[in-house]
């Protein structure tokens, strides 16, 4: 689908740019890997994946200068995800669109400008790849050739990330996609004050119920969890599963105490389930919990899940089938 409508209709780009959910997660290689290759081909100093939010520009990679998002008020991206074909500025200082830009008057006195849409499978400029040279020029049909072939690799890059993040068994998010989604959930609440809390929860003496009655009803036990944490779980909580019989919720906009109940109604839940193994046997299934509230300290998700592995040790050491709170 390119539909040309599909420049101007800012709320569909939007919810494009929100499903691709890759706003404000850490850098990733990938991404590196191809505005390094941006300025290096195309010898300029400076070359970014930006992507162009609400009110905002925010770059998923950004080589040459030191930032990590700029008003959309002052992107030249944000002008090229208006149209299909690349934004081509040779001189910024005698283009009325971007010559009174901070990015032009001031440091790093951008002078020239070429940017591709990152158009997603569904025909949305979601963002651009650009590469910014400082003094004035004309790029060549040749060099937009690379650049719109590089764009084309960063969307594939953006969309393939999307496929991979739920769990086959469980239908819980892989790690890496959780960890993605609570990295989103720490800068929101860094940027607005808001509260959150994660729980981690660990099935209690998986390795015996495997031993015994074999992988199957291991499977099963995990896939009952999942299910079973889903239903007592609130809709905005999400469910990762961190590897083996390890799981995590993330709970947004809640506090310690309310996490702590609700780690309880989870433990309850969980134990007045018991999962079918063989057609004449069912078994009891317990969890432990570990449970730890988002602070100032913690910048990325695997210092938050590490705080929580504290209690979840508590809970184990102190009987399994218990809460245990940071």
């Amino acid at each position: 689908m390119h539909a040309h409508n599909a420049l101007a209709d800012e709320p569909a780009r939007l919810a494009a740019l929100q499903r691709l959910a890759i706003l404000d997660t850490p850098r990733e290689e990938a991404f590196d890997n191809v505005v390094n290759l941006v300025r290096t081909v195309l010898s300029v100093p400076i070359s970014a994946v930006t992507l162009i939010d609400k009110d905002r520009q925010w770059f998923k990679a950004i080589e040459g200068i030191d930032a990590t998002e700029t008003p959309r008020s002052e992107s030249f991206c944000a002008h090229a995800i208006r149209q299909d074909a690349p934004l081509l500025i040779p001189d910024a200082m005698q283009d009325s669109r971007v010559s009174d830009y901070p990015a032009v008057t001031q440091d790093p006195h951008v002078r020239a400008y070429a940017g591709v849409p990152l158009v997603t499978s569904d025909g949305y400029n979601v963002g651009a790849l650009c590469a910014v040279d400082t003094k004035t020029r004309e790029f060549t049909e040749s060099e937009l050739d690379i650049l719109r072939n590089f764009a084309r690799i960063v969307v594939n890059e953006m969309e393939l990330r999307r496929i991979a993040e739920r769990d086959q068994l469980t239908g819980a998010l892989t790690r890496r996609g959780f960890i993605e989604k609570v990295n989103q959930e720490i800068a929101r609440c860094h940027r607005y004050g808001r509260a959150a809390s994660l729980v981690l929860i660990d099935v209690d003496h998986f390795k015996s119920v495997n031993d015994t009655w074999g992988h199957p009803a291991g499977d099963a036990v995990l896939r009952d969890l999942a299910a079973t944490l889903g239903t007592a779980g609130r809709s905005a909580d999400m469910l990762g599963r961190l590897g083996g019989e390890e799981f995590a919720m993330l709970l947004p906009e809640t506090g310690v105490s309310e996490a702590l109940a609700a780690a309880e109604r989870f433990r309850a839940a969980i134990e007045a389930r018991p999962i079918v193994v063989a057609p004449t046997r069912t078994i009891a299934v317990t969890a432990s919990f570990g449970i730890a509230m988002l602070d100032s300290g913690i910048t990325v998700a695997e210092e938050w899940i590490a705080r929580a592995d504290g209690p979840l040790y508590d809970a184990k050491r102190g009987g399994r089938n218990r809460c245990a709170v940071a």
